[in-house]
C-alpha cells in the first residue's frame, strides 16, 4: 500500500522562505516513508517560475534522499503561456508535468489550456487535477479510465468557494471510485481546508472518508488502492452502456 500525503501552505514573505519552510515539512514526511506528496497551486509569493529545476532544487534533493515523488504545486511558466504542475520523481529529477486544462476566470486571458490528462507512475499510477479542472467531470474520468489509482489536486480556493469545492472533490471520488487528495492554501483570502478523500465499500454501497487540514499542516496515509479496482471497472462498464 503506497503512503501518500499532502501539504497545506500559508503566506510566506518570499519564495526562498516558503520553499525552505515547506522543505522542512517534506523532510518530516520523508522520514515517515511517504512515497508521494502534493502541494497547493500557486502557494509562493512569486508564482511565475522561470526554471523549475533551480527553483525547486531543495525539493529535488529531498525527493532523491527519501525516494519520494513530489508534486510541488502548479505555477505560471516564465512567459505566462500555461499553468504547469511539475512532477519531481524519486530519483530527484523532473519526470514530467501536467498543464492546467481549464484556466479559471482571469486566467483565460493570459494562459493557454492544456490538452491532455496525463498519467504518471512511481509508487503507483496517479493523475493530477489542477484546481478548477476538478469542476469538469471529464478530467477525473479520463484519468481514471487511463489507469490512475489515485488523483492529486494542487488547488488555490478562496474562502467563499470551499464548500462547493469540497462537494466537487467528493463527487469526483465517488463517481470514479478513486481516492483524491486536494491541497489548498490557507491565508486571509484562501480558505485552506485541504481535503483527503478515501473510499470504503460495504454491501455494494461506496462511502467517503473525509479528512481536512487546518493551518500550515500535512497529512499522510497508507492507501489500499486495490480495494476499488473491481468497483471502478463495473462503474465504467455501466456508464459505457449509456446512450
Amino acid at each position: 500500500m503506497p503512503k501518500i500525503g499532502m501539504v497545506q501552505t500559508v503566506n510566506y514573505s518570499t519564495n526562498e522562505i516558503g520553499i525552505s519552510k515547506v522543505a522542512n515539512i517534506l523532510q518530516k514526511l520523508g522520514k515517515k516513508e511517504t512515497e508521494i506528496v502534493c502541494l497547493p497551486e500557486q502557494w509562493l509569493k512569486n508564482n511565475i517560475i522561470s526554471d523549475f529545476d533551480s527553483e525547486f532544487a531543495q525539493f529535488k534533493k529531498i525527493a532523491k534522499d527519501y525516494g519520494m515523488t513530489i508534486i510541488p504545486g502548479a505555477f505560471y511558466t516564465k512567459n505566462v503561456t500555461h499553468i504547469i504542475s511539475p512532477v519531481i520523481g524519486p530519483k530527484g529529477d523532473i519526470i514530467g508535468h501536467q498543464k492546467k486544462i481549464h484556466p479559471f476566470d482571469y486566467e483565460i486571458d493570459t494562459v493557454k489550456p492544456g490538452k491532455e490528462a496525463k498519467i504518471f507512475k512511481t509508487a503507483c499510477k496517479f493523475g493530477i487535477i489542477i484546481c478548477y479542472d476538478m469542476v469538469f467531470p471529464k478530467v477525473a474520468n479520463a484519468l481514471a479510465k487511463k489507469g490512475a489509482q489515485i488523483l492529486l489536486s494542487p488547488s488555490r480556493i478562496v474562502r467563499r468557494g470551499i464548500e462547493p469545492w469540497h462537494m466537487y472533490v467528493q463527487v469526483r471520488a465517488l463517481e470514479n471510485r478513486i481516492p483524491i487528495l486536494a491541497a489548498n492554501v490557507e491565508n486571509r483570502r484562501f480558505g485552506g481546508q485541504s481535503i483527503m478523500i478515501d473510499l470504503s465499500e460495504k454491501n455494494k454501497v461506496v462511502n467517503t472518508k473525509v479528512t481536512k487540514l487546518k493551518g500550515e499542516n500535512q497529512i499522510v496515509k497508507d492507501f489500499n488502492l486495490d480495494k476499488l479496482v473491481k468497483s471502478r471497472k463495473k462503474r465504467f462498464s455501466d456508464s459505457n452502456n449509456f446512450k
